[in-house]
């Protein structure tokens, strides 16, 4: 049973999940107008550049020489998530850090999502790399999904700590 506050906290968890999305997709728009397909703008030169690349499947580009379905199965698959991160932040509100992953999560999982209903493909547009090494481009919403995977496996070390 939610706690007489749990309202309240869903509230602020959905809001800060607004506000990545809003810039999730604010940071997108600019990549969009202020960069050509492929090119490349150093920023930390040797590091970072910002680049305009879109993804058309799932993490590291997972599926995206697939014949267009995997478009509405990672768009599924993102809906699905978000409902049940939805419906685990009403339930576990209370639990601070738990709960802010799951926030970074569902921004970034809806951030993707409004790409590929939109676009039919993710925009990214940040690169990190070195020498020969790159990793694949990738975009607010990625991070947000990152950071919050990041924090749950930190809360659960956490809980089991304590729990000791």
């Amino acid at each position: 049973m939610a706690s007489r506050g749990a309202p309240n906290r869903l509230g602020r968890h959905l809001g800060l999940a607004a506000a990545l999305i809003a810039l999730d997709q604010l940071t997108k728009w600019i990549a969009v107008r202020a960069l050509d397909f492929g090119e490349r703008v150093p920023v930390i030169p040797g590091f970072f550049d910002f680049t305009l690349v879109y993804n058309r499947g799932a993490a590291f580009s997972f599926l995206a020489g697939a014949g267009g379905w995997q478009r509405w199965f990672f768009t599924g698959i993102g809906i699905a998530a978000a409902v049940f991160i939805v419906w685990m932040l009403a339930r576990h509100g209370s639990q601070r850090l738990f709960a802010f992953a799951l926030s970074l999560i569902l921004a970034g999982a809806i951030g993707n999502v409004i790409d590929r209903v939109w676009q039919g493909k993710v925009t990214d547009f940040v690169l990190l790399y070195w020498r020969d090494w790159h990793w694949p481009a990738f975009n607010v919403a990625d991070m947000a999904i990152t950071f919050g995977a990041a924090l749950l496996i930190l809360d659960e070390i956490l809980r089991v700590r304590r729990a000791r």
